[in-house]
């Protein structure tokens, strides 16, 4: 649900702040006001494409934030994995989305303070909103999904699932049976290949962490007359060397010592002294511990070349590897490890070109089964939909329109095989949705002939064949938030009750937002918004103000019977709110239901 919309110097939009309601909300005005500037400033934060010229000449950038309760998504995983990667967290199911735009035409996007991509933001608007007005990205006008509309009205997703596991594993079959039937000779090379790699892997014996051991080892060694060397003058210095035959240095033990005597004399005398004297003997004793395990350390040093060499020979070798498999002794043991796989896999009994052929060839006879049944409850369910959407238009005054679902395939050699009729079969392409090319058609007026809809609706008539649809199938949709832009072209006074109550009952299981010219549409209204422009500063400037029921009035009496106002036209205002309202008490909104077989 969108919770609040922020507007600053976007277009003729100084600065604004909308606060929507969870039902149905009615944006009105005059025209040029900047009713649709505020579904594009929607657009611009959900991801859409702009240009430098949407800044407020002046301004320096123009930035827009939409706040979003994605509580009643019912799949959030796309949502969640965009925040995994924006180094976000999705707990309380709030998204804040904030786009900027430079005058210098540089744009930059957040997702709940932090930076994300243009992208990002039109996957979370994707599932969060529905955008219905005149445009021509509109969602309806795309193959993609018109099919996921007849899925949804057809309630197919389960078969469809299935189908895309299958065909999926089948373009893997087919994929292994590609690269063994490019020819026998680069496999042999392969595995021979293969082999000489993971022997050279394999007999090397690696170690995880090998690396990490023999580096200490050889510096130890390399440097062996040196430590000893060190270590021995070390000793000297602190015990001392009978053994020398020289004249005695006088070494850190001897002195601590004699210190100790004199400070044990001084205690004797001055009990107040002891401490220091007891501290002093405990230091005499660390050196001795510490000159002892000194002279330790120098007898177990030795130089031993051989071992030397030997480490020197093994980080070779590993160096040698690193260059060929990989920056570490993990990534060689790894490629090793995958080598290993592939090599089981090609020498394998089933992987044989007769073998795969004979998985593929299964494979393709279930899918063609699961396709064709698909299918065929597609077009089940489309000439009910048909009918549906044909009813519901003409309540919406495109009483002379016609709706159809063309379903076809594409026929495809060596393809899936389809069966397209009583004991009939032919080979099609398929993909993950199954066999089936659905396009929507329409032909707007009597007489005219059926065309796909991208190429006759305009944009009137598509958002109100969106909305005739979203009447059809309320319940199956998961969008949270419905916008309808100028749904209401073309629609006069007495069809607009009808409109605004199809708009009404979408509310049920959806927030729905509403930009509007007709009072009998803006009478449905749980809040309503007025926008009007004025000058100031020699500058033309939108302003937007959620209105209370006396002003409710007077906008809807001037929808009504425009201005100047007067009584009558006011009083014909209050007497369609009365009449909607009432309508609205004795009914509930809610949808039309799916199709079931």
């Amino acid at each position: 649900m969108l919770l609040e919309l922020s507007i600053k110097d976007f277009a003729i939009i100084e600065e604004l702040r909308l606060s929507f309601e969870p039902g149905f909300n009615v944006l009105t005005g005059e025209t040029g006001a900047g009713k649709s500037i505020i579904i594009d400033a929607l657009g611009a934060v959900l991801g859409e494409r702009v240009s430098a010229d949407v800044v407020r000449g002046g301004a320096a950038h123009a930035r827009i934030e939409a706040t979003f309760d994605l509580n009643a998504v019912s799949d959030r995983a796309d949502v969640g994995a965009i925040f995994a990667e924006v180094g976000a967290e999705l707990d309380d199911g709030i998204v804040v989305l904030s786009r900027e735009i430079t005058s210098g035409g540089r744009s930059s996007a957040r997702i709940n303070g932090r930076a994300a991509t243009a992208g990002m933001l039109n996957r979370i608007g994707s599932v969060a909103v529905d955008v219905h007005g005149q445009s021509e990205h509109l969602s309806l006008l795309q193959a993609s999904e018109q099919l996921n509309i007849l899925d949804r009205y057809a309630e197919t997703g389960a078969q469809r699932a299935e189908v895309g596991r299958l065909v999926s594993e089948l373009r893997c079959i087919e994929q292994a049976l590609r690269q063994l039937s490019e020819g026998e000779r680069e496999r042999r090379e392969r595995i021979e290949l293969l082999r000489f790699q993971t022997r050279e892997i394999e007999m090397a014996e690696l170690r995880s962490g090998e690396e990490a051991e023999l580096l200490p080892e050889r510096i130890v060694l390399a440097n062996a007359e040196r430590l000893v060397t060190d270590a021995a003058a070390a000793y000297l210095l602190l015990a001392g060397d009978a053994d020398t035959g020289a004249i005695e240095i006088p070494s850190a033990s001897s002195l601590l010592q004699r210190s100790s005597r004199a400070l044990d004399s001084v205690a004797s005398i001055d009990i107040a002294m002891n401490p220091l004297s007891s501290r002093l003997r405990e230091l005499g004793l660390l050196v001795d511990d510490l000159a002892s395990d000194l002279r330790d350390y120098r007898d177990r040093i030795e130089a031993n070349p051989a071992r030397l060499a030997e480490i020197d020979d093994r980080l070779a070798l590993l160096k040698q590897l690193q260059r060929k498999y990989g920056n570490t002794t993990d990534d060689v043991i790894e490629f090793g490890a995958r080598g290993a796989r592939e090599l089981e896999q090609l020498t394998a009994p089933a992987a044989s070109v007769e073998a795969l052929s004979n998985q593929c060839e299964e494979l393709s006879r279930e899918i063609g089964d699961l396709v064709s049944r698909l299918s065929l409850h597609r077009r089940e369910a489309s000439e009910q939909l048909s009918l549906r959407v044909v009813a519901s238009m003409a309540e919406l005054s495109m009483g002379g329109a016609a709706f159809a679902v063309s379903i076809e395939q594409v026929d495809q050699q060596g393809g899936v095989p389809f069966s397209y009729a009583a004991g009939a079969e032919k080979f099609v392409v398929v993909d993950a949705s199954g066999a089936d090319q659905v396009r929507f058609l329409m032909a707007p007026y009597a007489g005219e002939a059926l065309k796909p809809l991208a190429r006759v609706a305009s944009g009137g008539e598509t958002a109100r064949l969106m909305l005739a649809l979203k009447s059809i199938l309320s319940r199956a949709d998961a969008t949270p938030t419905l916008i309808f832009d100028e749904v209401d072209v073309g629609v006069g006074g007495r069809s607009g009750q009808v409109v605004g109550e199809k708009l009404w009952r979408l509310t049920e299981g959806h927030q729905v937002i509403v930009i509007s010219h007709l009072a009998q549409i803006a009478g449905f209204a749980d809040a309503h918004f007025r926008i009007a422009k004025s000058e100031r500063g020699g500058r033309m400037i939108s302003r937007v103000d959620r209105i209370d029921d006396a002003e409710r009035i007077d906008e809807l009496a001037a929808m009504l019977h425009g201005l100047p106002l007067t009584e009558i036209a006011r009083e014909s205002a209050r007497e369609l709110l009365a009449r909607t309202r009432e309508r609205m008490r004795h009914d509930s909104p809610g949808g039309f239901g799916t199709v079931k077989r």
